[in-house]
């Protein structure tokens, strides 16, 4: 065969990732995963604390979180071909921590039994294709709105967490301290990742963080590591403390469908929010409307969840993180693969990943919640009964600090208006039963 024909043959990952078809390469997904690694890495210092608040041994609880994150992301990234990570929710590990084992007085096994259930719940709906017709069903101006309400979401949780956004007791959020070194870290990252971006220099996201962490060192801020021991810590490869503690009879006999069905509820549009909000923007919708490979990647959610209860984590949920990466052109699963064997990485150097400070991933955030604003423009403003169910998507997810509430909002008002304006027919049967379920949701 002729050198030149050779040469121009696509490699195995290029083939199996169809690379060439999705318009990137290698080197753009590896560049994705690092990036979506680093911007979502801050979760392996929350969710097992989270988890060991309700009563789970830390280190298994860190073990778990991490083999769970890392089996996820890769099974999303060769199966369904998706640039995402996957890994324990924050919200729904804090309703796992501070409800279910707080004031419902439900032990950790049985709590991890509920999460199995609701994984079985989530495969059954997906297999059928229930969830598949649920995102069929939504309109144009929702999806629009749901992936520009992550937009501001994602941008309102990098404000906060860099300090610039605090909670206020009389105007609920206020300006934080300006002049503390942490906000001032978190203007100099900014700053920093705007210009990098604004040229187009690949990976710029990621040197922002990178540098930022740095300087962040000589602030005071990023702790600078005093030995090997601040640099390599194994946790256990195999979370036996927590491993195959959940207690399924338990469930049962506490009989608590409501805690099952919000658990399902909150999780299902978390991850439709967040996968319509990250496809769009790594332009995965086709011209028909549907995301490419989502039954899949479906699928892997729900596997996810199942397996990650086994494990000892709470609910597995697509991170809206994972739009970082795309920011920096990550379109196929390589880019999930590489993030998630970064994650198994984190066994052995848990302390070195966690130096990165919240401030310099922040700006990121920031950033990407700008890019994803842009299809704003797209909803028609100019037909209210359109108008007022994306406004009401957009502008509760970052008031209520959550995805799913944002589209309960958009799609209680969505049917609401249309039939009482006469366009009833416009609204798919499915959102009329979604209507229901949210409104069953507000008042269980």
């Amino acid at each position: 065969m002729p050198k030149e024909k050779l040469l121009n043959r696509p490699s195995h990952i290029n083939r199996f990732f169809k690379l060439d078809e999705y318009g990137t390469t290698v080197k753009t997904e590896i560049i994705s995963g690092i990036t979506t690694f680093i911007a979502s890495v801050y979760l392996l210092a929350v969710v097992p604390g989270m988890l060991s608040d309700a009563g789970m041994p830390h280190s298994s609880a860190l073990a778990a979180v991490i083999i769970a994150t890392a089996f996820s992301t890769i099974l999303m990234g060769l199966y369904a071909n998706f640039p995402v990570v996957v890994a324990p929710g924050l919200g729904l590990s804090a309703f796992f921590a501070y409800t279910i084992c707080g004031p419902m007085g439900l032990s950790w096994q049985t709590a991890l039994g509920a999460v199995f259930v609701s994984g079985i719940v989530f495969m059954i709906l997906t297999v059928t294709r229930v969830r598949q017709l649920i995102i069929d069903s939504v309109p144009e101006c929702l999806k629009i709105s749901i992936g520009v309400g992550i937009g501001l979401f994602i941008a309102f949780i990098g404000f906060k967490n860099a300090g610039v956004i605090v909670s206020d007791p009389s105007n609920f959020v206020g300006l934080g301290n300006l002049k503390s070194p942490e906000v001032a870290l978190f203007f100099i990252g900014l700053v920093l990742s705007s210009l990098l971006f604004s040229k187009q220099i690949k990976g710029g996201l990621l040197i922002s963080i990178l540098v930022t962490t740095v300087i962040g060192m000589f602030m005071g801020i990023t702790k600078v590591p005093a030995g090997l021991g601040d640099i390599v810590g194994l946790v256990p490869p195999i979370p036996k403390e927590t491993f195959g503690q959940l207690d399924i009879k338990g469930v049962f006999e506490y009989g608590i469908f409501a805690v099952i069905f919000t658990i399902t509820i909150v999780d299902m549009f978390d991850n439709i929010g967040t996968l319509i909000g990250v496809s769009r923007k790594a332009k995965l919708i086709g011209a028909d409307g549907k995301i490419k490979n989502l039954d899949k990647a479906l699928i892997c959610d729900s596997i996810a969840t199942t397996v990650g209860a086994v494990l000892g984590t709470s609910t597995a949920t697509t991170y809206i993180e994972s739009a970082t990466g795309v920011s920096e052109g990550g379109r196929t699963g390589l880019s999930a693969v590489t993030t998630g064997l970064l994650y198994l990485i984190t066994l052995f150097f848990a302390p070195f990943f966690l130096m990165i400070p919240t401030q310099a991933t922040a700006p990121v955030l920031v950033i990407v919640g700008i890019l994803m604003l842009s299809d704003v423009a797209m909803i028609n403003f100019a037909d209210f009964t359109e108008a007022l169910p994306s406004f009401l998507t957009i502008l509760l997810m970052p008031l209520t600090f959550s995805i799913a509430q944002g589209i309960a909002f958009g799609f209680i008002s969505y049917s609401v208006i249309k039939v009482l304006t006469g366009k009833g027919k416009e609204v798919h049967p499915v959102m009329y039963l979604l209507t229901v379920c949210f409104i069953i949701h507000f008042l269980v």
